[in-house]
């Protein structure tokens, strides 16, 4: 059994079935003597890890179900080289399109600061997302994060004047100064981990 858990949220997983569904009902009859549930929405039972692929081809099932956790939807994947199993982990579409609204937002109520400090707040923004964001298998979304806040950010000082000379290119060379590049910035958790001595 692999328990990961934050605050009030968990992951369990198990290797088989029969296991998670009496965990299941043990866990439900014991909240319920403290007057405590599982919350129905978040609370299910799915297919996971490294023989899901296969068990569900082998019945004719379509891909594993992927679950959201700590900000991430998590997908059943495999390495590019081995094919071995990985899990992937990639920002929920929903909470990157809410971070952009709220950056267009603020964005709206600065449009009339200098551009170098909107850039700096701007690299302190992205700096900021990437820092919890940047985990092996999310690049993509990172870049399309980082591509969204420079088209806001050209949005807001085109509306300053209806004369403005900000062109694309020259707002990108803009943002090559102030804006860092997506980058992994957590390593997977086999090598986070492994204790380094020194000798």
């Amino acid at each position: 059994m692999i328990v990961v858990r934050y605050a009030d949220d968990a992951v369990l997983g198990f290797q088989h079935r029969a296991d998670a569904e009496q965990f299941l009902r043990d866990w439900k009859e014991r909240l319920g003597r403290f007057g405590l549930e599982l919350h129905p929405d978040k609370t299910r039972l799915i297919e996971f890890g490294r023989y899901a692929v296969a068990n569900r081809k082998e019945r004719g099932e379509g891909k594993p179900e992927t679950f959201n956790f700590l900000g991430f939807t998590h997908i059943c994947g495999q390495t590019w080289k081995s094919g071995k199993f990985l899990v992937l982990r990639k920002t929920i579409h929903q909470r990157l399109s809410a971070k952009v609204r709220a950056l267009k937002e603020e964005l709206r109520r600065r449009k009339h600061l200098s551009v170098a400090e909107l850039g700096k707040w701007l690299r302190s923004v992205v700096q900021g997302y990437f820092n919890y964001h940047a985990v092996p298998g999310n690049l993509a979304s990172l870049r399309s994060f980082r591509l969204q806040v420079i088209r806001r950010w050209m949005r807001a000082l085109r509306r300053r004047s209806q004369k403005s000379r900000m062109t694309w290119p020259r707002l990108v060379a803009i943002a090559e100064r102030w804006l860092s590049k997506p980058s992994i910035l957590h390593p997977y958790p086999n090598l986070r981990f492994d204790a380094k001595h020194p000798r």
